[in-house]
């Protein structure tokens, strides 16, 4: 099991970059997760969705912390986030850059369904397995996260 859960370490950064609006918050995220992997390892089903089971452990960490640091104070002495950060200048950059913060904007019931679906090649109903809902659901969120992303990438069609 120690192999499985190894190859799903670039899945579960990619998913953690999704949901964390920092690379440290998501790396943090990761870390968390395959250390309540590692402990929970007895809880897992041979035969089952490994990916699915991290990434559910995953989801329900990063819901666990938000609620976490809604209740704490953040300074803003010591706070590097308006410092100011040099503009890439390839095209592709900054595409990426626009679609992160489209989907950092979008509401996070169908910024999971698109990462799942779209970026992670989940099926609908191991996403709606891992999200814990209808397959008629994930196919309605995943559609209407396209929808939102077209808008605001492709404004001008």
């Amino acid at each position: 099991m120690k192999d499985d859960i190894l190859e799903q370490i670039p899945a579960l950064r990619a998913y953690s970059r999704a949901l964390c609006r920092s690379v440290t918050d998501a790396e943090d995220l990761v870390q968390e997760t395959l250390l309540r992997g590692i402990e929970y390892a007895d809880s897992y089903q041979q035969g089952t969705n490994l990916r699915a089971w991290l990434f559910t452990i995953m989801r329900n960490r990063f819901y666990t912390n938000c609620r976490k640091s809604a209740r704490e104070q953040t300074g803003g002495v010591d706070c590097v986030s308006p410092l100011p950060q040099v503009q890439p200048g390839q095209e592709w950059h900054m595409q990426a850059i626009e679609l992160g913060a489209a989907l950092r904007d979008m509401p996070t019931h169908y910024r999971e369904a698109i990462i799942l679906v779209g970026a992670f090649g989940e099926s609908y109903l191991d996403a709606a397995r891992i999200l814990d809902c209808d397959v008629g659901t994930i196919k309605s969120r995943v559609n209407r996260a396209r929808q939102m992303l077209r808008r605001v990438l492709e404004p001008e069609l």
